[in-house]
């Protein structure tokens, strides 16, 4: 829907999409009230009416106050009632554009837009727009964040790697909440033998834990289902999604750090995860989506060579992690010096640890923020140090843990002059 002097609306069914969930979430919570006929009390019900139509009444109040524009290389977003809001994000600071489809928006043909800006400047997010608007205007916030026009015919996308569903499954059951879950099944039963009240005890401490995990199986399952990732000039292409359908652009050269993990349980099939962390964020009033909590996976789980393909476009020509700790480092982290290995070059440092699951990570030096060295009380003690690195996604602990004091600092002075030199090249 469009406006006077170039302003644009978002879809009139907006509000009905983006309180859905906690509208249907009042309805399961107030459910058994009506069905039992409640207490008599006709104010309690009319209230438990009235809360899901005062959230859809604001809704509707907000997306009649929204409107949105293209200035030159800005997106501008104005919003509210009382207060009015009139923000302006720069393309040229666009970390990634997403494309979110919830299951509702699914069926109204709507799509969700999701730009992630770099430093301290939030997120702008265009909820809901048609699919098909909603794709050409990704296009041209791509194209002008890149500095091309945007009428730019989009080059073919080369896949690089599609997650087969049984793989998926796979990776679930050997997984955490799994086995959350199988403790409590074993539990129950061993409640059920000893009697009811043993069983009523169990039933009643798990039941909280049991439907949290069971909500985070199927996120991940939904996040990971017919995951495919592609490359194209504008950077990486991930899709992904069941339910709600999830396609998401990291530009070249947007990415703070990389990593890659390996579970213990995961080992013997030979299954990784690459995950990415890009600066900003995007606020999710549903929840769902709140990436500050967790990295972005670029491979939610994979082969060994199937990760190569993927870092071989985040972090191409990275270096090995070939250098190792010292002997005397074993008694700093006996369970995790095994793994402990670091490198650098004049683009990438790349540094790897982890107790039971190895996590291999890398930061391009231009993206550095700040190099700190660290000596704990047992560190000095055995001539120590650590070297940290970091980034303004600040959500990949990357550092060269446990290395030789001496060379720590030589260490430290040649990132500082790498790291300069990265970003004035």
């Amino acid at each position: 829907m469009t406006h006077e002097e170039g302003w644009h609306r978002l879809h009139p069914l907006s509000p009905a999409v983006g309180t859905s969930r906690i509208v249907l979430a009042l309805v399961v919570v107030f459910a058994p009230t009506f069905a039992s006929g409640g207490d008599g009390d006709f104010y309690s019900s009319l209230s438990h009416v009235l809360v899901p139509v005062a959230l859809v009444g604001l809704a509707v109040v907000s997306w009649l106050v929204t409107r949105w524009r293209i200035e030159g290389a800005n997106l501008r977003i104005e919003t509210g009632l009382v207060r009015r809001s009139s923000q302006r994000f720069p393309l040229s600071q666009v970390q990634a554009i997403d494309t979110v489809r919830p299951g509702l928006a699914r069926l109204f043909g709507l799509s969700e837009l999701r730009l992630r800006m770099g430093g301290t400047g939030g997120a702008a997010r265009l909820a809901y727009l048609p699919s098909k608007q909603a794709e050409e205007l990704r296009l041209r916030l791509l194209s002008l964040s890149r500095g091309v026009h945007d009428e730019t015919p989009q080059p073919q996308e080369n896949v690089l790697v599609t997650v087969p569903v049984a793989r998926v499954l796979g990776s679930l059951l050997f997984s955490g909440p799994t086995l959350v879950l199988l403790v409590y099944v074993v539990a129950f039963g061993v409640g059920a033998v000893l009697g009811s009240d043993a069983t009523r005890a169990v039933t009643g401490s798990a039941a909280a834990i049991l439907i949290g995990d069971a909500v985070a199986l199927w996120r991940r399952f939904n996040r990971a289902y017919d995951a495919t990732v592609a490359t194209a000039p504008e950077g990486l292409r991930i899709r992904s999604g069941l339910v709600e359908t999830t396609a998401e652009t990291i530009p070249a050269g947007r990415v703070q750090a990389v990593q890659l993990v390996e579970p213990i349980l995961w080992r013997p099939f030979g299954w990784c995860r690459v995950e990415v962390d890009v600066a900003g964020h995007v606020h999710d009033p549903s929840g769902e989506h709140r990436h500050g909590r967790r990295l972005r996976p670029a491979l939610p789980v994979g082969t060994r060579a199937e990760a190569k393909l993927v870092l071989a476009h985040l972090v191409p020509d990275a270096p090995f992690p070939s250098r190792r700790p010292p002997r005397r480092a074993r008694w700093k982290s006996p369970l995790r010096y095994r793994r402990l290995a670091f490198a650098f070059d004049d683009r990438y440092a790349v540094a790897t640890t982890g107790r039971l699951a190895r996590i291999e990570s890398w930061v391009p030096l231009t993206k550095i923020q700040s190099l700190r060295r660290v000596e704990g009380p047992v560190q000095r003690r055995l001539g120590l140090a650590t070297v940290h690195l970091d980034t303004a996604g600040k959500r990949v602990g990357t550092a060269f843990r446990d290395v030789d004091r001496d060379a720590s600092l030589h260490d430290l002075e040649r990132l500082s002059d790498l790291a300069r030199g990265a970003r004035r090249a």
